[in-house]
Formats: C-alpha cells, sequence, structure tokens
C-alpha cells in the first residue's frame, strides 16, 4: 500500500479539498500534494497531523477496516517467574560453580550432599511455614 494514495483516499471519502488539509494542520498544500502522488514520504508526526486532521485514528492511514488488525501470535517469553533458577545471572554462576565442584566429588559424596541439601530445604520450608 502507497501511504499518498491511502491519505488521498480517504481525504476524497471525507469531501476534504487539500486546501482544508492545509489548514486543518498547518502543512503546505504543495506538501500534501506531494505527499499523496508519493514524492515524499511523510514522518510519523505528519501522519499524527493527518489522522487528526481527518478525524480519524493513526492506524486506519495503514489499515481499511473499522477495527484494527487482529495481531499475529507472538512467540510467548518467558516472565521472570518462569525462567528457571540458575539459568542466567549470578544463580547461573553459582551453579555452573557448583557443577564443576560436584564434577569432582565422588558418587557417594554427592549423594550425601543431595540428601543433606534435601534437609536443609524441607527444614527451612517447614520453619516458614510454621504459625508464628
Amino acid at each position: 500500500m502507497v501511504i499518498g494514495d491511502r491519505l488521498r483516499e480517504l481525504r476524497e471519502t471525507k469531501q476534504l479539498s487539500q486546501g482544508d488539509i492545509e489548514k486543518r494542520t498547518g502543512l503546505l498544500r504543495c506538501y500534501i500534494s506531494r505527499v499523496e502522488n508519493g514524492h515524499t514520504v511523510p514522518s510519523i508526526e505528519t501522519l499524527e497531523k493527518l489522522a487528526r486532521a481527518l478525524e480519524i485514528p493513526l492506524y486506519q492511514l495503514f489499515y481499511d477496516g473499522d477495527e484494527p488488525p487482529k495481531l499475529p501470535n507472538f512467540i510467548k517469553r518467558k516472565t521472570p517467574d518462569e525462567i528457571v533458577w540458575g539459568s542466567s545471572g549470578k544463580n547461573g554462576i553459582y551453579l555452573h560453580k557448583l557443577v564443576r565442584c560436584l564434577s569432582k566429588a565422588t558418587d557417594s559424596d554427592r549423594k550425601l550432599l543431595l540428601s543433606l541439601a534435601q534437609k536443609v530445604a524441607t527444614g527451612r520450608s517447614r520453619r516458614t511455614s510454621a504459625p508464628a
């Protein structure tokens, strides 16, 4: 779609002249003509002025329906709550160091540390959930 063609179509639908748009926007009629004929590409600020002059929302300059277009389904980004602990930042560095240390430990030492970590974690959850 050429924005100039769309602007001309909207202006003519509202039965406005380029002179009327000039009065409403403060833009020169020759500039409006250059935009409508595709010789000049207007800035977003200018498009906002033209939309106000035509008494339409800005999106209608780019879309010819009654409602704004439906947005496509973009890939949903993870929220901070969904990001796994240790995947980045300070926790990621800590986890990487822990993995290096555990890789040097024996299998029985790793089992002992895991058992200890589970007891600490369950003990803490009991302490924080106990009534005060």
